[in-house]
């Protein structure tokens, strides 16, 4: 990884890492690889930034969900939700997304994770379950109150407006 860009990730706010990554696309790979890493505060910042740059539209590069899914394991909440985000726009197989709803159901039954991390890996349960009604009929069994209660009122009420758009009456 460049100093450069890692200096950017220190000193600039989003905008300004956006307009680095704009203004060099050769520093992508790199930048991809230092998200998959555990090289904090690096890490967790160049998810972020990238999450930002591949939903302006720019192509994502051939491998990398595989790259990210392999990396979420072991990081810390906050790292593995930018990553999830990450993952939300790549564009995924049918193996991958099983890959990453098993991910996501070990995320959101851990209630001792940051509600941040277990709402993300909710929201792809969701996601992926729409296409997949045997896999929208087992969406109730983690929406139980030994699930939910540990969150706040307001990301309660988020689950319940997801569970009301994507699962059958």
């Amino acid at each position: 990884m460049s100093a450069e860009f890692e200096q950017v990730l220190l000193s600039f706010h989003k905008d300004g890492m956006l307009d680095f990554l704009r203004a060099h696309p050769e520093e992508i790979p790199e930048a991809l690889s230092l998200a998959l890493e555990d090289r904090q505060p690096f890490s967790w910042r160049s998810a972020w930034v990238l999450w930002s740059y591949f939903s302006e539209g720019f192509p994502f590069p051939d491998g990398a969900s595989e790259r990210i899914l392999k990396a979420i394991p072991g990081k810390k909440d906050g790292h593995q939700r930018e990553l999830l985000k990450l993952l939300w726009i790549s564009g995924l197989d049918e193996e991958g997304e099983g890959e990453v709803f098993d991910l996501c159901v070990t995320l959101w039954e851990d209630i001792r994770k940051n509600p941040s991390i277990r709402v993300t890996a909710m929201k792809w349960m969701f996601r992926i379950a729409g296409p997949h009604p045997e896999l929208a009929h087992e969406l109730p069994y983690y929406l139980q109150d030994k699930f939910v209660d540990p969150l706040s009122p307001g990301v309660k009420r988020s689950l319940q407006r997801l569970a009301k758009a994507y699962l059958p009456d």
